[in-house]
């Protein structure tokens, strides 16, 4: 028989009512149901349905409904011309004005034109568009920038306007970043927020703006707006053929990218230099001419027939069955499967026969694979050329027959100014010769620190204000925010803190460099009575040590390497007043780890980061403790940047760029150069060439002279110039070595690249090598070779300069007493744009 199952109970506590309190009890107004009597108990915010604290927020906050409506575009037309044309200077397309029609009259809804609710909105997505490097042109491609831009502000938008607490929040996932970096000195103080976002076009927009002023106790200080850019922190930037822009890189860089960056990466670098040439006026296509020969890169006379020709760039492919005709082409240099010397851009490839070839500038540039050139001469077709390299024939490959080359140059430089948009009131002659076409990349923020159209009049109201004290009558800073090399140096007038002392091949594990350093600390530290006498910043560029350092050698250690760093941090500690107030900037080389533990001091991949943390704690603490010790309070304290290679300093925003650049170049450039026949340009006829060695003036002085007095004017432009003479200086420098460094600057400053060498040269990281790109041109850029001697010059408005070694190999031979030496350095000054050697006998 069965036992009875009994049904579990439920315990006696569970009935008993709680004795919480009367005041929280709920009684039933219906026992059966158990339906609770008002009032009812809250919920937990918890266990509140979605739609129940929709209802709670709605009469909780009584935000204003929106009655959404059905825009049509041509309505919205008028509304949008008026905001994004006139006032941003931007120009909407049709798809772009039905995407914004649609937008507003969902969020915006009746009170769209009454109450002026779409021209707010439309303002604050021509500021976003700016800030995200949309270009002029407004529309939604294939990137969908517009559709984001609007699913950015969707969640912003409140009762037809948009919510600024809201907007601040979500403005850094889709805008350019404007927080300071980790390689930033110290952000700016007196910058506001609406200053912050200047790259949006405020300062576009002819608004007054009074310029920043310091707070109460506060002194201005230059060094507030100078900033140190990491070569991986710099914004990257590809150029679209489509929009004819720049826009910023999709994607997170990495290390290890797939292999279509590296085809990206030389795509990109092509394009920069074919946009560029396209915006100069010799390469624009004449609205009428009067002779029928083709333009040459060489060719003798001027008169008005050759002043209306234009170069005009041949594609490679379109050489097939055009042998016997003359051409110029653009394209790298490369090395072909056969060991022959090819010419390659997108179309496919070409061999070059350079028997006949010859340089312009004559002997004034080198020419290596990696690098981008024009090439002038006819094409021969051969069938039986293109069959014996086993390679594809055809567009896409490399072509049957051969170039004969006549004449190849670099590609012409381009000025700062003209690439950024801004004019020089005072030098009206030299922008009407070098005017380029087209638009200009004044919206473009290429560092991270704002654009020249953006924030470039702010910065230079307030650039004037702290060099001119005394009044705008003093005021002798030029205009333009790239070429300052022209700046009046009549007056004489103490300037703040104006200046820069670079050192180059500081190598710690010597004495003597140590010695040397100490010397030239002590001559700033010792003939400065105010914080205004010391210095700007103090470089100081590898290699920080003579080998390379963890590679396996017997003197190069972690131990060792950790030494000298600490050998360096017991000489600063010696200036306690200079560390203090002055801000030391560190760039290392390809000896410094980590770098050197792979490459054994050889070629390493750029851009490298910069000295580990680990080896520089002592020099930390050194300037921390002079920081600890300092008398006035008011200025910043002294820094310490362990900056990457290359580096950027900026200062004044997008005014003054310098980049900082440590690598044996002269060399590589010497070993991979390719030899051709004639490189001094040595013609039946040609007698009239001017040796380069005896140029008596340089790029700003002299616009018509300089190549062979058989070019015209026009070619001269277009081939570029050879760089001006070497500033005075203190030591004498022979001609070999000035013509060395006019070689040396056309030929970097021409390929607006750091690196302008084959992969298997000089390596790179694909996804960085935007940080070596040299375009728009820097106003100074610190090319340090301890192979060449030091020089300072001006070229395309770029001042380029080279410190050379710290310690004069010479100097014991030359000293008066045994033991002496002689160290040099460059001093920059930033207000004049020009840098000086100087050395001192320790």
């Amino acid at each position: 028989m069965e036992e009875p199952v009994s049904t579990p109970r439920l315990p006696a506590q569970a009935l008993k009512p709680t004795t919480t309190g009367s005041k929280d009890q709920l009684l039933s107004s219906s026992p059966g149901f158990g339906t609770p009597a008002y009032p009812v108990k809250s919920r937990p915010p918890t266990l509140r349905q979605p739609f129940a604290a929709q209802l709670n927020t709605a009469s909780t906050h009584n935000v204003p409904t929106v009655l959404p409506i059905l825009l049509p575009p041509q309505t919205l037309r008028s509304v949008a011309f008026r905001t994004l044309t006139k006032k941003h200077n931007l120009t909407l397309t049709s798809s772009g004005l039905g995407l914004l029609s649609t937008f507003i009259g969902k969020f915006c809804g009746s009170g769209w034109r009454e109450e002026g609710l779409a021209e707010r909105v439309l303002d604050e997505i021509a500021k976003t568009w700016k800030r995200n490097g949309g270009g002029l042109i407004i529309e939604d491609g294939p990137d969908k920038k517009l559709s984001n831009i609007l699913k950015t502000l969707e969640p912003c938008m409140s009762g037809g306007r948009l919510d600024t607490g809201k907007l601040s929040r979500t403005n850094s996932s889709g805008a350019t970043p404007t927080l300071p970096r980790s390689g930033s000195l110290v952000d700016r103080p007196d910058v506001s927020r609406e200053d912050s976002q200047a790259s949006l076009g405020i300062s576009g927009l002819n608004v007054e703006e009074s310029d920043p002023q310091p707070e109460e106790g506060q002194r201005l200080d230059v060094r507030t707006y100078l900033k140190v850019i990491s070569a991986f922190e710099q914004p990257r930037l590809v150029y679209s053929t489509t929009k004819k822009t720049l826009e910023t890189a999709p994607g997170t860089p990495s290390l290890l990218p797939p292999i279509q960056h590296k085809t990206a990466m030389f795509r990109n670098r092509y394009h920069l230099v074919h946009q560029r040439l396209m915006r100069n006026e010799s390469f624009q296509a004449p609205s009428f001419t009067t002779s029928t020969r083709p333009p040459s890169l060489l060719h003798s006379g001027s008169s008005a027939a050759t002043l209306q020709q234009a170069y005009k760039i041949t594609p490679i492919s379109n050489l097939l069955g055009r042998s016997g005709s003359s051409h110029l082409l653009l394209g790298m240099l490369v090395y072909s499967a056969a060991g022959d010397v090819a010419l390659t851009d997108l179309s496919g490839s070409v061999t070059l026969d350079l028997s006949m070839a010859r340089p312009v500038p004559a002997d004034g540039a080198w020419f290596c694979p990696g690098m981008i050139v024009l090439v002038e001469g006819t094409y021969e077709e051969d069938g039986s050329h293109g069959s014996n390299l086993g390679t594809a024939a055809g567009v896409g490959g490399q072509i049957k027959g051969r170039f004969v080359t006549e004449t190849m140059a670099g590609p012409p430089a381009e000025r700062r100014s003209l690439t950024i948009g801004s004019s020089n009131s005072s030098e009206p002659d030299k922008i009407n010769i070098h005017t380029s076409v087209g638009a200009s990349f004044g919206w473009i923020d290429f560092l991270g620190v704002g654009s020249e159209k953006g924030i470039g009049a702010q910065m230079r109201r307030l650039q004037r204000r702290l060099y001119n004290p005394s009044g705008p009558s003093t005021s002798h800073i030029a205009e333009s925010s790239g070429d300052n090399a022209n700046r009046d140096e009549d007056t004489e007038q103490h300037l703040p803190r104006t200046k820069i002392a670079i050192l180059a091949e500081c190598t710690l594990d010597s004495p003597r460099v140590l010695e040397a350093i100490r010397a030239i600390l002590s001559t700033y530290n010792s003939s400065a009575t105010d914080t205004n006498d010391l210095p700007l910043s103090v470089v100081l560029m590898g290699n920080f040590v003579s080998t390379a350092s963890m590679a396996g050698g017997t003197k190069g250690g972690s131990v060792e390497y950790k030494e000298a760093f600490d050998a360096l941090a017991s000489v600063m500690a010696e200036f306690p007043f200079l560390l203090g107030n002055t801000t030391f900037v560190f760039v290392p080389g390809d000896n410094d780890p980590w770098a050197s533990s792979f490459s054994g001091g050889g070629a390493c991949a750029l851009p490298r980061l910069g000295v580990p943390e680990v080896f520089t704690s002592r020099i930390r603490r050194v300037i921390a403790g002079a920081n600890s010790e300092r008398k006035d309070k008011s200025n910043m304290a002294g820094d310490a940047v362990w900056s990457s290679n290359p580096a950027r300093l900026s200062l004044f925003g997008p005014l003054d760029e310098i980049v900082l650049f440590r690598d044996d170049i002269t060399g590589r450039l010497r070993r991979n150069a390719v030899t051709l026949a004639n490189p001094h340009g040595e013609e039946d006829g040609d007698d009239d060439a001017v040796p380069v060695g005896e140029r008596a003036q340089g790029y700003e002085d002299d616009v018509a002279t300089g190549m062979s007095n058989t070019l015209d004017k026009r070619v001269h432009e277009a081939t570029s110039h050879i760089p001006g003479p070497v500033e005075k200086r203190s030591h004498a420098n022979t001609a070999h070595s000035t013509h060395a460094a006019r070689k040396l600057i056309k030929t970097v400053l021409d390929q607006s690249h750091l690196a302008p060498f084959a992969h298997s040269i000089r390596p790179v990281f694909w996804d960085h090598a935007g940080a070596l790109s040299l375009y728009p041109l820097p106003t100074a850029l610190v090319l340090a070779d301890a192979e060449m001697p030091g020089f300072a010059i001006t070229y395309e408005g770029c001042h380029v300069m080279n410190p050379g070694r710290i310690v004069d190999e010479l100097g014991m031979s030359r000293a008066s007493s045994r033991g002496s030496g002689v160290g040099r350095w460059i001093e920059f000054d930033v207000q004049k744009q020009k840098g000086e050697m100087r050395e001192v006998r320790f």
